[in-house]
């Protein structure tokens, strides 16, 4: 008895994550909670309009903990995952570690690096390896939100980061966020019939999911193919601090075209002027929850890409899975998409060096922040 009563005790539940991560101002908003919850027809737990999750129905909450373990800024499970990922430090797991790009000069238009997650979602779709994608568009100057995709020419619509998140303020305006929710999107899948789905994600989403998946809870198995971006730090800001980081950079956020990230903040503006912002002169934009994330390189995916490391149009591509290098070698045997390799070996060795070298010391950069962030 004395023992049973102890294991409940020890279930944490929604109330205990709103105390450790909402209150300490580290959610980062993914959807991981609502999507299990919602997806399991509990319906305890419903995102506010700014994205935050509220428990609005305690007597539907069955108190069973799940919200709570498969929370990205909640460590509870760390060792099962990474067991079953086969993590290694620094960056996890990998099979190859390539700059790519796509072949399709109509992505190459509109995408941000070499457009390999476009491509190789292309490759996915037309080759029925998945029925849909969970990406993000863009419904205005500064915002995107989730779409999920089923044909590959709807693609070129979401190609391309332009790093907002839908706030349900559109029409307001005054509200400026770059992190995209995909996550949530993931419980409306099973009422469409959907069961082989790619997810395209931040470390934090990926993270959430891979956990939903070691725990076998809805509706972690309609996900058939993790996409993972790199990911320093997303941002958030108000009209105020809108003002301010265009006194800061320069430029005015309405003449900005696309916002890319390498070794900074590459701004492209509308006249074609490119201009590189240190992440001093944003960092205080950066969301309360990115400080306390430590995962650079999106770890846990099939295949995570960004641009850090790679030449100008061409994106950095680490294989980490057995899906993860099936579409890839697919992709790149049906000229979706082709392998930067110039005929000197022994300068495509050395840009493979520094291309890991910069990976790791981006990775490492974000663990210290968070551990400095966490007080560990």
């Amino acid at each position: 008895m004395g023992k049973s009563t102890q294991i409940r005790d020890e279930v944490k539940s929604f109330k205990d994550l709103t105390i450790e991560v909402q209150d300490r101002g580290i959610c980062g908003k993914c959807g991981g909670c609502v999507s299990f919850c919602s997806a399991g027809e509990f319906n305890a737990l419903r995102m506010e309009e700014d994205g935050t999750p509220r428990l609005v129905d305690e007597e539907k909450c069955v108190k069973c903990g799940i919200c709570y373990l498969i929370c990205p800024q909640i460590i509870a499970l760390n060792h099962e995952l990474d067991e079953k990922m086969d993590w290694k430090p620094p960056i996890g797991p990998f099979r190859k570690l390539v700059s790519a790009r796509t072949t399709s000069p109509e992505i190459m238009e509109v995408c941000t690096d070499g457009g390999v997650v476009t491509s190789l979602l292309t490759y996915a779709l037309e080759k029925n390896l998945i029925q849909a994608a969970i990406v993000s568009r863009r419904v205005g100057p500064f915002t995107r939100q989730p779409m999920v995709v089923t044909k590959p020419e709807d693609l070129i619509e979401a190609a391309g980061s332009h790093f907002e998140e839908t706030f349900h303020l559109d029409e307001i305006g005054k509200r400026y966020s770059s992190f995209v929710p995909s996550v949530r999107d993931i419980r409306t899948l099973g009422e469409r019939n959907l069961d082989r789905i790619a997810l395209v994600g931040t470390p934090c989403q990926v993270y959430a999911f891979r956990k939903m998946q070691l725990l076998r809870v809805v509706p972690s198995d309609t996900i058939a193919l993790t996409i993972g971006l790199f990911c320093m730090e997303n941002f958030s800001f108000d009209e105020k601090a809108r003002k301010k980081l265009e006194k800061n950079i320069g430029i005015k956020l309405k003449n900005i075209r696309k916002l890319n990230i390498k070794d900074n903040v590459i701004v492209t503006q509308e006249n074609g002027e490119v201009v590189h912002v240190p992440f001093e002169a944003v960092d205080e934009l950066a969301r309360p929850a990115c400080f306390a994330c430590s995962d650079f390189a999106c770890d846990y995916a099939d295949i995570s890409c960004g641009g850090l490391g790679s030449p100008d149009g061409y994106t950095t591509t680490m294989v980490r899975t057995g899906i993860g290098e099936k579409v890839f070698n697919g992709a790149k045997q049906e000229k979706y998409i082709r392998e930067w390799s110039p005929r000197d070996k022994e300068k495509y060795r050395i840009h493979k060096t520094e291309m890991m070298a910069k990976i790791v010391s981006f990775a490492l950069r974000k663990k210290n922040r968070a551990k400095r962030t966490l007080g560990e």
